[in-house]
């Protein structure tokens, strides 16, 4: 849970239910916990997986020091940095990923592959991201696969193309 409430602070989404408490419903659409954050951080190759319980430990003390020095109430049934309201999470992880801040890289870090699972998902193969309609890929606009199977784009990215083709090219793009 607490894992999750940190990478939708980093990348906020719409609650996945009327009683979710994880995901602080602070912006509409899939957020990176939808995109697959958590199943990314758990991969052994990012370096992560082995250290989550103790990140999710350590997040969880500096919201409880951070609700006592805010006078704030939390509640008893739920993990800190959980319980925090949504702008007190933004603060906290804006205080803990502050350059200066002795554990910032380890944020950063836990901030950075949030970032991932959404914009890249990094978890998954990209074909198969997009077939499945991974939302962050969706929301940035990637595009699937054109009518005829291949993956392009239906005109150039740069809306022109970036150099003329050599008077020797083939019908199949190939210099001849």
């Amino acid at each position: 849970m607490t894992i999750e409430a940190y990478a939708d602070t980093i990348v906020p989404g719409a609650k996945r239910s009327a009683d979710d408490r994880v995901v602080a419903g602070a912006a509409d659409g899939a957020g990176a916990v939808e995109a697959g954050a958590v199943e990314l951080l758990e991969q052994p190759g990012g370096g992560l997986a082995d250290a989550l319980d103790a990140l999710a430990f350590s997040l969880n003390e500096h919201a409880q020091a951070y609700a006592e020095e805010c006078g704030l109430t939390l509640a008893a049934d739920l993990p800190p940095f959980v319980a925090l309201p949504f702008a007190d999470r933004t603060a906290l992880v804006l205080r803990l990923t502050t350059p200066g801040h002795p554990e910032h890289q380890m944020w950063v870090g836990l901030a950075l592959f949030s970032n991932m699972a959404y914009d890249s998902a990094a978890h998954m193969h990209t074909a198969d991201a997009l077939r499945g309609g991974h939302p962050g890929l969706r929301d940035l606009g990637y595009f699937g696969p054109r009518d005829d199977g291949l993956w392009g784009f239906p005109r150039y990215s740069y809306g022109r193309p970036l150099a003329p083709l050599h008077p020797a090219t083939t019908a199949t793009g190939s210099p001849a």
